[in-house]
């Protein structure tokens, strides 16, 4: 080593010891660099933290719609009947509006779907639901008589059981300004069935006599509303004795108590001659008894098989009874007797014309107050669910009818006819804006009748 490395490899290694590198002076010589000018100006030069991390704005999260709906889930009791949460807008066709649901009906079709014996309801899981009064929320590009806000009946065999429904624009009526979306729930089923029995098939007119079985039921209130209509109808009406005054009221001009009476023996002593039209919805042994009541030229109309449903459950030993006792007759014995029997169903009526054309006259017939349902309660809609009460929820299966006693319901329930008939504990349906409604209509104990009707 020469004696010129020497003090370089020195000045190195104290370089080395002090930490400082020879590419970058040490702190105390930049400082001693800087200027007063510098300096003053450092002094002037506000010190700030280090501003946050700026994050990308999310895009909003688009909003999900969502509908509560009444599925029936299998064949069987009140817990099949269950409260979904459905997601997606209900697709909709050119020629079809939506509907917000305020109001929706409950029928004897819907208990006999429930325990798999009404053919028309597909199957499980399906939202059950043939009549409802709404507010027009959407209409299709080919709408052009209906719009938004329209207040509206409208009828399907199935899905109304829900917060919103597609329809199409030609099934929907406008409603009376004056009618109420529980009314407009409560026309269509029980008063079309009644209407069209009473004058499209039996011909009613002024001075005949008419035998209204379950008179207190849903169609048997608007037949005897109907049977007003024209002069001079006598109307026998069948019904437990604490319902008497009130069908009275409603038009029944001889009310029987088919428990502790013989209703024939009740007519024949009243009217020895017979009746000119029977509505029969019992089916059975009482279809016999009708067609025998008949009057020569006389009419009877059988629209349901009630005796066959006897609890929640399918009874098939009910069944076979009601099988077995079926009315049956050939054309020759017809053609003696100078008698017609008829069969009604609505729901295998494929003329939509004529549904909507009666559904129209119906309107007219209550803006002339010559009719009004007897709507006996609402109830929400969200209770139905299991755990809810619905144990006792009769009425999800059979519809409220008179009942002169209390029932214990909800106190959210809606009497609007002043006073409640129902003739079970309800619990109840549909949320705030929605009202499942209970019009007159028929539970099935006591042989096929209700204990109230």
């Amino acid at each position: 080593m020469s004696g010129e490395e020497a003090p370089a490899q020195q000045q190195l290694t104290e370089q080395e010891k002090t930490g400082d590198s020879p590419l970058e002076p040490p702190s105390e010589i930049t400082q001693e660099a800087e200027t007063p000018e510098a300096e003053a100006h450092a002094a002037e030069i506000p010190v700030t933290e280090d501003p946050p991390a700026v994050t990308p704005n999310k895009a909003p999260e688009e909003e999900v719609f969502t509908y509560r709906s009444l599925v029936l889930t299998g064949y069987g009791g009140y817990e099949k009947i269950k409260l979904q949460v459905k997601k997606g807008k209900p697709s909709l066709k050119s020629s079809e509006v939506l509907v917000r649901v305020k109001a929706c009906g409950l029928n004897f079709a819907d208990l006999l779907g429930r325990q798999g014996l009404y053919e028309l309801l597909p199957s499980p899981p399906v939202t059950p639901g043939m009549e409802c009064s709404g507010v027009i929320e959407d209409v299709g590009e080919e709408v052009t008589d209906r719009k938004v806000g329209d207040r509206v009946i409208t009828m399907s065999r199935s899905g109304l059981w829900q917060e919103v429904a597609a329809v199409s624009a030609d099934h929907t009526l406008i409603m009376p300004e004056q009618m109420s979306f529980e009314e407009g729930a409560a026309i269509p089923i029980n008063y079309l069935t009644a209407y069209l029995m009473l004058f499209e098939m039996a011909n009613c007119r002024s001075g005949q006599s008419i035998l209204i079985h379950m008179a207190a039921g849903g169609v048997g209130v608007a037949a005897t509303q109907l049977c007003k209509t024209v002069k001079d109808v006598t109307v026998f009406g069948t019904a437990s004795a604490s319902k008497h005054d009130t069908i009275r009221e409603g038009g029944v001009t001889h009310p029987i108590d088919y428990r502790t009476r013989d209703y024939v023996e009740e007519i024949r002593n009243i009217s020895p001659n017979g009746l000119d039209i029977v509505l029969d919805p019992l089916g059975g042994s009482d279809t016999h008894k009708g067609f025998n009541l008949l009057k020569p030229m006389g009419t009877l109309i059988v629209f349901g098989a009630a005796n066959c449903v006897t609890g929640q459950k399918k009874n098939l030993l009910a069944l076979a009874k009601t099988w077995y006792n079926q009315f049956t007759i050939n054309t020759l014995r017809l053609m003696h007797a100078n008698k017609a029997v008829c069969g009604f169903h609505l729901g295998y009526l494929n003329d939509d014309q004529l549904i909507f054309q009666t559904l129209g006259k119906l309107l007219e017939l209550y803006n002339q107050g010559k009719i009004k349902p007897r709507i006996d309660s609402t109830y929400h809609f969200e209770q139905v669910a299991p755990g809810s009460s619905t144990n006792q929820a009769d009425a999800l299966a059979l519809q409220g009818s008179l009942q002169s006693k209390q029932a214990d319901i909800l106190p959210s329930c809606n009497h609007l006819s002043g006073k409640c008939f129902f003739s079970t504990a309800l619990k109840g349906y549909v949320y705030t804006s929605l009202a499942i409604v209970v019009s007159f209509g028929i539970t099935s104990t006591h042989g096929g009748r209700c204990q109230a009707c």
